[in-house]
């Protein structure tokens, strides 16, 4: 039975030969010349508080709170970036006309990178959606399909921004509204000239643009936001956060992530320099900015990468990203298990200081931080998994990790292209099932599953060429059926596919003598694997099961790869995994 895809999937085919403009000439001349989508705005989502009679987003007279997209950071012109698209919030008053209801309309839209990224939401009370037509320069097209979850009842985990409040005629409810950005591929290298909407009841398009900030650019290191959690609270302080680079590239960015959050929050100076030891950084950190300022501030839900500075980013080395929190921050979108040391100053500005003196706090987390990019380079690998693929029970501040075992493997050969490699591993996670709710503050760092954050955790990630999906021990362990794990397997391969991305599956290792691992769950474990290997859905096994498990009882890791708790396995056991990669599976 085929699943329902949850949250923003998008379903894109290709055309399967691209229509030239003049075989449609008559069509096309009796319709309007695309405009830009402001243009066309024919509906009024947002409202003053006290005056929620200037809106009807639904039909009904319900509509968003002004008030809340400003406390949201979301105000009118306000540039967003998300999942690496950059959009603009309408520059419309409560009140104003500020989206369109899709109906076929043709939208001027320029530029050239993967995907084309639609800010929306629904109000049809279940997602709602259609196919249209994207529309290249040189007079091609491709067609895609698009689908907005609901405004009210769409899922928590896969929105860009939730507002506390509903306006309506009598009275605001205490009932979150959420928003959307919804991503579909564009034929690579391709300049779009403009894109037809669907035909959709219900479906509100907010903005639209191309996605152009992975082009050019190879992650080297990255980690996944499990959840939205208590930190601190910290005012006045700067955060020096350690992490472990892949590849290594000329020039550099950073990207800060404001994922699940409520409010924005400030970001008052960066820098980056390469790491001595502890704190310390082997020379003066040089400055990042952000547009050309110091500083920036990231609205709700929202991304900030830092311009393009020429900085020689070694491979394989620790580098120190610090930044200065004017504010407070008492709750912030944090990767909770490291497994690294980072640290917390005193207070004050000290993200231009090469000693470590200043820092006088460990944090065992990465708060806010969410990647490293070099220019150049051939693309990055993308190590979608649980707490294996985090690196839980590996050697703390060694980088003993599984992804980073195979970083050093590529780096040290010349047959396959040298590829970065992105560890989005999240300790507790699960294929099918959110254990982070995608809201509020929690204790769960979790995440959302790996159905839910697909798209920002792998699709998003600058010239993703491969991805390894290595997960489900979780799902398994708390009840979920071998059938649905499958099916979760086999969505996360379509969706990759439908970008071009090579899809490659791990097999789900062993783990006898675990609290939760009971020969029931053994079994479903088998089944799953035994899906894996027969093949056909993704394009390459990793079997790693056979790799670590113990030969004379293949329910079990073997002794040696154990790390004592039957479930991960120590620096050995990972170590086994990455060396038994056959690199040229990861050849995009």
């Amino acid at each position: 039975m085929r699943r329902c895809v949850r949250g923003i999937l998008v379903v894109l085919t290709l055309c399967g030969s691209l229509v030239p403009a003049v075989s449609a000439r008559a069509v096309e001349e009796r319709r309007a010349a695309p405009v830009p989508l402001e243009r066309l705005f024919d509906n009024i989502a947002v409202s003053d508080d006290g005056r929620p009679a200037q809106a009807d987003f639904d039909g009904a007279g319900a509509s968003l709170s002004a008030r809340d997209l400003t406390a949201a950071g979301w105000t009118p012109g306000r540039g967003l970036t998300v999942q690496g698209a950059r959009l603009t919030w309408p520059r419309r008053q409560p009140g104003e006309p500020d989206n369109v209801l899709a109906a076929g309309q043709d939208v001027r839209v320029t530029g050239r990178g993967d995907a084309l990224a639609f800010l929306v939401a629904g109000t049809a009370g279940t997602e709602t959606g259609g196919p249209g037509m994207i529309t290249y320069a040189n007079g091609t097209r491709s067609g895609y399909r698009l689908t907005a979850p609901d405004w009210r009842t769409g899922p928590l985990a896969t929105k860009a921004v939730a507002l506390p409040h509903i306006n309506t005629p009598s009275g605001q409810l205490a009932e979150r509204a959420r928003l959307y950005v919804v991503t579909v591929p564009l034929v690579p290298g391709r300049p779009v000239a403009s894109v037809r909407l669907p035909r959709a009841a219900g479906l509100h398009v907010f903005a639209v643009s191309v996605r152009t900030s992975t082009r050019g650019w190879t992650g080297s290191w990255t980690t996944s936001a499990g959840g939205y959690g208590a930190v601190g609270p910290w005012t006045d302080r700067t955060l020096r956060l350690v992490v472990h680079t892949s590849a290594g590239g000329p020039r550099v960015r950073v990207r800060f992530d404001n994922t699940f959050a409520a409010a924005p929050v400030r970001i008052g100076s960066a820098t980056v320099a390469v790491r001595a030891s502890g704190a310390a950084a082997g020379g003066t950190p040089v400055r990042l900015s952000f547009g050309g300022a110091q500083g920036v501030e990231i609205p709700a839900g929202a991304q900030a990468y830092s311009d393009p500075l020429g900085f020689a980013v070694p491979s394989d080395a620790d580098l120190l990203v610090s930044f200065h929190l004017p504010g407070t921050v008492a709750a912030a979108p944090v990767h909770r298990l490291a497994q690294q040391r980072s640290y917390v100053s005193g207070p004050g500005d000290h993200a231009a200081d090469a000693s470590g003196d200043p820092y006088t706090s460990v944090i065992t987390s990465w708060p806010l931080l969410a990647g490293v990019d070099v220019s150049g380079g051939p693309g990055s690998v993308v190590l979608l998994g649980d707490s294996i693929t985090d690196g839980d029970k590996s050697t703390v501040d060694a980088n003993r990790r599984w992804p980073d075992v195979l970083a050093g493997r590529l780096l040290a050969q010349s047959e396959v292209p040298r590829y970065g490699v992105l560890n989005q591993g999240i300790s507790g996670n699960r294929v099918v099932t959110d254990r982070y709710p995608g809201d509020g503050v929690s204790t769960d760092a979790a995440g959302v599953s790996a159905l839910h954050r697909f798209d920002r955790d792998v699709l998003a990630q600058p010239s993703a060429r491969t991805a390894v999906v290595f997960e489900g021990i979780n799902d398994m362990r708390w009840g979920t059926s071998a059938e649905q794990v499958i099916t979760g397997l086999r969505e996360l391969a379509a969706r990759g596919h439908a970008r071009g991305v090579r899809m490659l599956a791990a097999t789900i290792l062993p783990c006898e003598g675990e609290a939760r691992c009971t020969a029931a769950v053994d079994a479903e474990r088998v089944a799953v694997n035994e899906w894996i290997r027969d093949g056909g859905v993704f394009d390459g096994v990793l079997d790693f099961d056979a790799v670590v498990r113990d030969p004379g009882r293949p329910s079990r890791i073997l002794p040696a790869y154990d790390s004592g708790d039957h479930l991960h396995p120590g620096d050995a056991g990972l170590a086994a995994l990455a060396d038994s990669v056959d690199l040229e599976l990861l050849r995009s």
